[in-house]
């Protein structure tokens, strides 16, 4: 029996068609296929780059400058504010920003509050941050250090306004209560964009908190001791961290495409 004319040209085109492909998992239509070849990898370098430079904070902040303390002994409260920054506002807050991409295969619902609760911690950890430099300049004995004078505290500020706007405007635009689905859609560029600058300009104040440590604590910094190589080592562990996260988080191979489990989201306001 000879095939019918149509049937034989939709088969044609469906054998030339070069059209953007079709996820095979959500039907989504993808201007570029998941590629995670190398994701793994360089994951894993990521995660041990941040690290080390928690580690190698901990180690400074602990050996050279002398420990922990709170408010009994001011200069030593200081500490915290390094380190936990350290720890929240540039390795947590990395995390936050690769937990889409890192753990792809959980529903969308689910990273949205892993996400959000990663940031309320990095929040949580800033605020005490926070305190310990404010304490540590008020209560120094015999004269009080002024206080947002300098370009670090400059920038701190500007960094952590941007980040708490971001993440209420994350929470009530993406979890609860939501925007609906088309306003959601348009922003989330701009969301994607302002979160990656908040990160870039936490590590932009790590440096500049560095170099004036550096230049007023350190005696003898400008002579090559120790801490001197520890500082610096520091700084170029942050920019290598901060340049693999910005790849992973922008690299368009390694996007999350949508899974079939968050079909069923998509009507929702918190999908």
């Amino acid at each position: 029996m000879t095939e019918p004319l149509i049937a034989r040209q939709r088969r044609s085109t469906r054998s030339n068609d070069n059209s953007p492909t079709y996820s095979t998992r959500s039907g989504a239509k993808m201007d570029t296929p998941e590629d995670l070849r190398g994701f793994n990898l360089l994951f894993f370098v990521t995660e041990a780059v941040g690290l080390i430079a928690v580690i190698l904070m901990a180690v400074w902040t602990a050996n050279y400058r002398g420990g922990f303390a709170w408010r009994s002994d001011p200069a030593h409260e200081f500490n915290w504010h390094p380190l936990l920054n350290t720890i929240g506002m540039i390795y947590l807050f990395a995390n936050a920003i690769l937990v889409y991409r890192a753990l792809r295969t959980i529903r969308k619902k689910t990273l949205k509050i892993i996400h959000g609760a990663i940031h309320f911690v990095v929040i949580v950890l800033t605020v005490i941050a926070g305190i310990a430099a404010l304490d540590s300049h008020n209560l120094a004995k015999p004269n009080p250090i002024p206080n947002f004078y300098s370009l670090h505290s400059w920038l701190g500020i500007v960094t952590v306004v941007v980040y708490v706007l971001q993440w209420i405007f994350g929470l009530t635009a993406f979890l609860w209560p939501g925007y609906p689905l088309h306003l959601r859609t348009a922003i989330l560029p701009v969301h994607t964009f302002m979160g990656l600058l908040a990160f870039v300009l936490a590590i932009a104040t790590a440096f500049t908190g560095l170099t004036e440590k550096a230049i007023f604590s350190v005696t003898g910094y400008s002579s090559f001791i120790g801490e001197t190589y520890l500082i610096n080592l520091m700084g170029l562990v942050l920019v290598l961290f901060g340049g693999l996260v910005v790849y992973l988080a922008t690299e368009v191979k390694y996007k999350r495409y949508p899974r079939p489990e968050d079909s069923g989201l998509l009507t929702s306001s918190s999908d």
